[in-house]
């Protein structure tokens, strides 16, 4: 199957550099959310995102505008995917709100349309039987700041296709992603399931007043010989997924998860800090202070 149409479902940070990086790749992409202020907003980063593209990649100005011009905004799901190839999506990490989005789309999207959920923890399994085409469904997994950390996790389940598994490798190489294949469902995928408790470990020692994030981060980067510390990384992941992440798990019953979550929501989702795409989170952007020649001092 030859892809050409791709539709991105969720304008949020993830979810727009997703779009860009497809459209760099001269695919067209439709960029869907249900909310017009979000997608507009995803469009005003694009002209930020192609700084970096330029920065990182040596990409011209016109690579950058014509890769602008092959993205669409719609907050109709139906015209949004009445064209596409592969359905990506990245919306809000709430299983839940996953399965409802899933059934609305199997009921609009052409019977040709690939599903892939972009999902950082969720099993495509818990997902497969609202998409009505568990057959036609798999995880595609990328990091932020996708143009420079280009990794793509492909995840299918017991019935995904193979052909359709091979298909979405594919695509992911000739949009510019290492491919990671991994053959049995996994929690966290290669990614997380390293990641995920490195950033429990940082968040316990920041609840339980054990040291502040700048200490915390400070003593990682000079450790490890590393740029970023686990705060600056929740920053770029979006405070917004760290924040579900833990109530996924504090509904569960864990109690640190519970406690990760309320300090979460009252000192930064309800102050609007947000990470690198609002400018507000543990750090103030751009020129956070652990890019600061003073930091370590």
């Amino acid at each position: 199957m030859q892809i050409k149409n791709i539709t991105v479902c969720g304008a949020g940070v993830l979810g727009g550099q997703i779009a860009f990086q497809i459209a760099f790749y001269k695919f067209n992409v439709t960029l869907y959310d249900i909310n017009e202020k979000i997608i507009k907003r995803a469009t005003t980063r694009f002209k930020v995102l192609g700084k970096s593209y330029k920065t990182d990649l040596n990409a011209t100005q016109q690579e950058i505008e014509q890769s602008i011009t092959r993205i669409k905004g719609t907050t109709n799901l139906k015209e949004a995917t009445k064209n596409a190839d592969l359905i990506i999506e990245a919306i809000p990490e709430d299983i839940g709100l996953k399965k409802e989005f899933y059934t609305q789309l199997g009921e609009v999207a052409p019977a040709k349309s690939i599903f892939c959920t972009n999902s950082s923890t969720l099993l495509p399994s818990a997902l497969a039987e609202s998409t009505g085409r568990p057959e036609r469904f798999l995880a595609l997994h990328f990091a932020n700041m996708i143009w420079k950390r280009n990794t793509a996790e492909i995840m299918g389940h017991e019935t995904t296709d193979q052909n359709i598994f091979d298909t979405v490798i594919s695509f992911a190489k000739a949009i510019g992603m290492i491919t990671l294949p991994i053959y049995k469902e996994q929690s966290g995928y290669i990614l997380n399931s390293l990641l995920v408790p490195f950033l429990k470990s940082a968040l316990a020692l920041y609840v339980d007043e054990i040291a502040d994030p700048a200490t915390i981060d400070k003593t990682w980067m000079k450790a490890t010989d590393t740029s970023m510390g686990p705060f600056g990384i929740c920053d770029v992941i979006g405070i917004n997924t760290i924040y579900n992440i833990n109530k996924i798990a504090a509904r569960t019953g864990d109690k640190h998860a519970q406690k990760v979550a309320k300090v979460l929501k009252e000192n930064f989702i309800d102050q609007e800090k947000l990470g690198t795409h609002n400018g507000k989170g543990f750090y103030t952007y751009p020129d956070p202070a652990y890019e600061q020649a003073d930091f370590m001092e």
